[in-house]
């Protein structure tokens, strides 16, 4: 199953993206979630695995790069694509700086072009995943690892947040309002 995450305050824009995704990609295991809101996003996120998110810039509650920066503390190894319509230099270095993007796109995109730059970056998504279970392989082979360690880390990347527990101030374990 391939995940994706789109946000940006302008609904007409993430629906003609996600049909220009849709389209071009043409997976029949593709979910595309759509958030207006950057704050829900986030909660989304933190229950949610996706292989890609896709943020615009400019939104009134949160830009861009703190939503990514935000999302990457939740997923840090999901590929990270700013569009925008700025094409400002400070912007483009605090996005690379701050959020660690996999790309910058300039609205308006190219269907062709940004349907390439989904596929390049699920492929870089794919290969991370693949390098860091054979690295967690390869520490487990030479006792680096513990049975427990590799499985709390092959948990966390299917379910992201279940291994950690939040805490009351009095040692309690809290649950969510779900």
């Amino acid at each position: 199953m391939t995940h994706l995450l789109l946000v940006d305050d302008e609904v007409n824009l993430l629906a003609a993206l996600k049909r220009v995704l849709n389209r071009g990609l043409q997976r029949h295991d593709l979910t595309i979630d759509t958030f207006s809101d950057p704050q829900a996003a986030l909660i989304r996120a933190a229950g949610v695995p996706y292989d890609l998110v896709v943020s615009d810039y400019r939104m009134p509650t949160m830009d861009g790069v703190s939503f990514l920066k935000h999302f990457r503390q939740i997923q840090p190894d999901v590929p990270r694509i700013i569009l925008s319509a700025t094409t400002d230099f400070a912007t483009l270095m605090a996005a690379v700086n701050e959020a660690g993007i996999h790309r910058y796109l300039v609205k308006p995109w190219d269907d062709d072009e940004i349907v390439a730059v989904v596929r390049d970056a699920l492929s870089f998504h794919d290969r991370t995943i693949e390098d860091r279970l054979l690295a967690e392989q390869k520490r487990s082979e030479r006792g680096q690892l513990t049975p427990e360690e590799i499985e709390l880390r092959r948990l966390e990347q299917a379910e992201p947040g279940i291994t950690q527990v939040r805490r009351g101030p009095d040692g309690a374990v809290l649950l969510d309002d779900e």
